[in-house]
């Protein structure tokens, strides 16, 4: 199945580059915005990865359940997600584009890993949950846009991964079959979508997965780094 690999699709928080400082910026000026109290950096480590719609509404309902916001909104009225979600999406939306990559930093041997896989004669592509109008300016701005013949978000189809859709839609880009195609990710969500999709797929072991150890998600491969990916497939045969 490895040797018959042509094309790899790289994810992108977590995989390529640490984001979890521009989402910690970006989400506590919004809540600012909103009068409600600062997200920890480690609720955000637990919540991102399926897209900034599932972030929002995840940091909205956790920061609405704290007591001393659960006494105050049962003084002032009800506040809900749904009724805060729409002015938290345009803030969100408004800071984070006002600070895309200034927080974040490129994961060591990622451009080394992405030159490898190059050499290899695989084609990439990038397949992230993040929103299109913010991924590709992060990968322009940490110049990583230029291993990529293809970039789509988690806008770019009718579904998010772990849904197998947007990754068999890579592939059509590609002009590959699923089986040649290689999923590098940091978490379940990226495992599960490969899975479903008929796609071999290896992890790394620095990302998010939602605070959980990497190592315990079925994928054929886990590595410390992209520079690790040519060898752990060399073995795999």
């Amino acid at each position: 199945m490895f040797r018959q690999l042509q094309a790899a699709i790289v994810d992108l928080d977590g995989t390529m580059v640490d984001t979890l400082g521009d989402f910690e910026i970006a989400l506590n000026r919004s809540l600012a915005d909103l009068d409600l109290p600062c997200v920890t950096r480690a609720l955000v480590e637990r919540t991102v990865g399926k897209g900034s719609e599932h972030l929002i509404r995840s940091v909205l309902a956790h920061q609405l359940a704290l007591p001393e916001v659960k006494g105050l909104t049962n003084v002032c009225g009800a506040r809900s997600v749904e009724n805060l979600y729409e002015a938290a999406w345009q803030r969100y939306q408004y800071h984070y584009l006002a600070i895309n990559g200034e927080f974040a930093l490129v994961y060591p041997g990622v451009v080394e890993g992405l030159q490898q896989l190059r050499e290899a004669g695989l084609q990439l592509a990038c397949l992230t949950n993040k929103p299109l109008s913010f991924a590709k300016p992060l990968l322009q701005a940490k110049g990583l846009d230029s291993f990529f013949t293809h970039v789509f978000g988690g806008d770019s189809f009718e579904r998010k991964k772990p849904d197998p859709l947007p990754l068999l839609k890579t592939c059509e880009a590609l002009g590959v079959s699923p089986k040649q195609a290689l999923m590098v990710g940091d978490s379940s969500n990226d495992a599960q979508a490969a899975r479903a999709a008929g796609c071999p797929v290896v992890l790394v072991r620095y990302g998010y997965n939602h605070g959980e150890p990497v190592d315990g998600v079925d994928a054929d491969a886990h590595v410390d780094t992209l520079t690790h990916i040519t060898q752990a497939l060399a073995r795999l045969g």
